[in-house]
């Protein structure tokens, strides 16, 4: 019967520990920002890793941490966090939804 309280406990007290550190993963996640990077021909084309766009092959360029939703189509240096006009051709800005 000892044993089994001891097993118990154990167990018990390895899925805590284990519960506490994906909570702790967890919030590091949230707290962390992603970097976002944007094509510069293809705003549409987004990741939140340094890569290569997938329609021209051009290097992704970072976008600042801005929390840029909206990006212009042609410009994808121009961006904002609300729904605007491109500073450099006046085009509506598009809202940008990132892929992981």
């Amino acid at each position: 019967m000892k044993k089994f309280k001891l097993i118990l406990v154990l167990a018990a007290s390895f899925l805590a520990t284990n519960l506490m550190a994906q909570d702790k993963k967890t919030q590091e996640t949230k707290q962390a920002p992603a970097a976002s990077y944007v094509c510069p021909m293809h705003a549409d084309v987004t990741a939140t890793k340094a890569g290569k766009c997938s329609k021209c092959g051009m290097a992704l360029k970072e976008v600042k941490a801005v929390k840029a939703t909206f990006v212009c189509p042609m410009h994808a240096d121009v961006s904002s966090d609300k729904a605007s006009k491109c500073s450099k051709c006046g085009m509506a800005l598009k809202e940008v939804k990132a892929t992981h």
